[in-house]
């Protein structure tokens, strides 16, 4: 499947506890539905062709030739249909009883997987050390071991593995764990009742599994048409991936649709380890075409913000927490008791600004001991020098305007450049004289210089070498532009002086400049999205192509699949290349970055970041975008 998507499926029928035939068309039927849908693997529950809460009847000879009459139908029904199905059935063999997945594709039985589990009802029959054969009516088949896996060669890196029974506190086998750490999708058939606290319940085990082993789980439960003798079901499926929960269903006729990204499965376990295997476990292949997977999941423009809205106070709360309090242990670490931060009126150094002012506040200093420095020259405007001015007044800070413009001067003097030469020179002089400032101020107070860069403008270099590049600590090196503005965002929203908030909200509605070459009637000019892309895009490309690992080509997918129509095929492409060449061009600034605190699980600090070479080649990247331009655009 191309970018490694499987369509998944997890159903749920209403049943007639103990009709195999009705059970068998109804199950049948759910095949076809989920076929018509692009679904490749489907999941049903446990003991579905009988119901689970058959009871002791569930051992009758009646009920047991009825279900393998039922499963020979089912598997009959199914030629044609590129789909792996899990159907389950109870199985009798040498005087055990089993509890079975029957594994079906394309009108073949590839086996039958048992429980591995002993049950205090009628089943007696547990572990299957080495595979049998035997027959159900006219088909012969493989009695499997319970830690089989199934894998085919149309989707890199997928396996499947079955786990029957799923009770929401039952003890998973040891070796049936060992399976399903090697699978990257789980078949989770289950025999839950519905309870008032199961749905919660089986979301956490579920988020809690697919996390804990990196992989997708389907998960089926029974569902209406069960006995209500003792218990109500539910019919609750689900399908999750790495702790999210991508799709559910609960209630008649349950079908939950997603699909699985087995191609992220495999590279988060690349990069954080895999399983122990010592290949004990036996695969059986199955041939299912290579198709493109029409997406039906839905992907956020901002992965690295919390998805729920009511999660955005707790999640900004926390991270200026993270920023505080790093920055509080370097200050008491060095001997040092101010904050020396240059101000420009950008969301970065506004965040920065506050941050310091309760770091100083938490130490118990004087709000002053903050030193904002707004430095003035050829490129500020008024509108970013008094909104800087503004906040950093309204956090009790020292403010100092310092305009450089005259030495400035003197420096392109000294190194015959003339002032209006405007090429990167003069940009650039300007940077670091604003960094030169900025540290020789705190080391004549006693200070931290206190870097404003983010994780976005290292990514993509978007700063001076040497110049905002480089802080004597950073605490913003580990959030996103898009995490930047957030936490501004809800500063602005719970603040109760009206005038702060005012600037901040104007800050939030300034573009992004750097505010380095002149300007004309007091107006931004210089916007810095202008030359690298919207940053709201270029951090969907950081969560994609460098925590995830996926290639360009499919991040450029779920861009569009998140970003609709904001952006044309063109733009999309265009941002998508630049982004691909500063990512390797920019590296040397990234290879002797200063100290700061990580907030979330990627940063690029050179110690314990993501790492690169500062002279690796672009060309494999870069070559894709441009193929896929050729393709889209012809």
């Amino acid at each position: 499947m191309k970018h490694g998507f499987i369509k998944v499926g997890a159903a749920s029928p209403v049943i007639k506890v103990a009709d195999t035939d009705f059970n068998a068309e109804r199950i049948i039927e759910c095949i076809k539905d989920a076929a018509d849908k692009g679904v490749k693997v489907l999941v049903f529950p446990e003991l579905s062709l009988t119901g689970c809460s058959c009871y002791d009847l569930i051992s009758h000879k009646v009920l047991l030739e009825g279900a393998k009459e039922a499963l020979v139908h089912v598997v009959s029904a199914t030629e044609g249909i590129d789909m792996l199905s899990f159907v389950g059935l109870p199985f009798a063999d040498g005087g055990k009883l089993y509890s079975c997945a029957a594994v079906i594709y394309n009108g073949e039985l590839m086996g039958l997987v048992p429980a591995e589990n002993c049950y205090d009802g009628p089943f007696t029959g547990s572990a299957v050390e080495e595979a049998k054969l035997v027959n159900i009516g006219k088909l012969e088949t493989l009695l499997l071991r319970s830690d089989s896996l199934f894998t085919c060669d149309a989707v890199d890196g997928f396996t499947v593995a079955v786990e029957l029974g799923a009770d929401l506190d039952a003890v998973i086998p040891p070796s049936v764990w060992h399976a399903q750490a090697g699978a990257t999708i789980i078949a989770q058939m289950a025999s839950f009742p519905e309870t008032v606290t199961s749905t919660g319940n089986a979301q956490l085990n579920a988020r809690y599994q697919s996390k804990r082993l990196r992989c997708g789980l389907v998960m089926a439960a029974p569902g209406k048409g069960e006995s209500t003798t003792d218990n109500v079901y539910s019919g609750l499926c689900m399908v999750s991936e790495d702790g999210e929960i991508l799709a559910q269903s609960e209630g008649e006729n349950s079908l939950a649709i997603s699909e699985i990204d087995v191609e992220h499965m495999v590279n988060i376990r690349l990069e954080k380890g895999g399983f122990w295997d010592d290949n004990s476990h036996d695969e059986y292949l199955f041939g299912m075409e290579p198709v493109e997977t029409q997406l039906t999941r839905t992907y956020s423009m901002y992965p690295h913000l919390p998805e729920k809205p009511e999660d955005m106070d707790d999640y900004c709360r926390r991270v200026l927490d993270i920023q505080v309090t790093a920055l509080c242990k370097r200050m008491e670490y060095a001997g040092l008791d101010h904050c020396v931060v240059g101000i420009s009126g950008g969301v970065d150094s506004t965040l920065c600004v506050m941050v310091c002012a309760m770091a100083v506040k938490k130490l118990g200093l004087p709000a002053e001991n903050v030193v904002a420095c707004t430095l003035p020259c050829f490129g500020t405007s008024s509108r970013t020098k008094s909104n800087a001015i503004v906040v950093a007044e309204q956090c009790g800070a020292e403010v100092r305007v310092i305009d450089i413009g005259k030495s400035v001067y003197q420096h392109f003097d000294d190194i015959g450049h003339a002032h209006d030469d405007y090429s990167i020179a003069f940009e650039n002089a300007q940077a670091r004289m604003r960094t030169m400032v900025l540290m020789d101020i705190a080391n004549k107070v006693n200070g931290l210089d206190v870097g404003t860069e983010d994780l976005s403008e290292f990514i993509d270099g978007w700063c001076t070498y040497n110049g905002d590049h480089t802080s004597m600590y950073d605490v913003n090196m580990g959030l996103t532009k898009t995490q930047v503005r957030a936490n501004v965002r809800f500063i602005a929203e719970h603040t109760q002086d009206k005038v702060l908030a005012a600037a901040l909200w104007d800050v939030l509605d300034c573009p992004v400049t750097p505010e380095l070459l002149p300007i004309h009637d007091d107006q931004i000019e210089q916007k810095s999205e202008d030359a690298v892309g919207s940053y709201s895009l270029q951090d969907f490309f950081t969560h994609k192509m460098l925590m995830c690992g996926f290639t360009p080509s499919k991040t450029f997918r779920l861009a569009k699949q998140a970003y609709g129509k904001q952006f044309t095929d063109e733009e999309l492409l265009r941002w998508l290349k630049s982004y691909c060449k500063r990512l390797f061009s920019q590296q040397f600034k990234r290879s002797c970055l200063m100290d700061g605190p990580a907030v979330g699980s990627f940063s690029v600090s050179p110690r314990n970041g993501f790492l690169m070479p500062s002279d690796g080649e672009n060309t494999l990247f870069v070559k894709e975008v441009e193929e896929l331009e050729k393709e889209i655009l012809a």
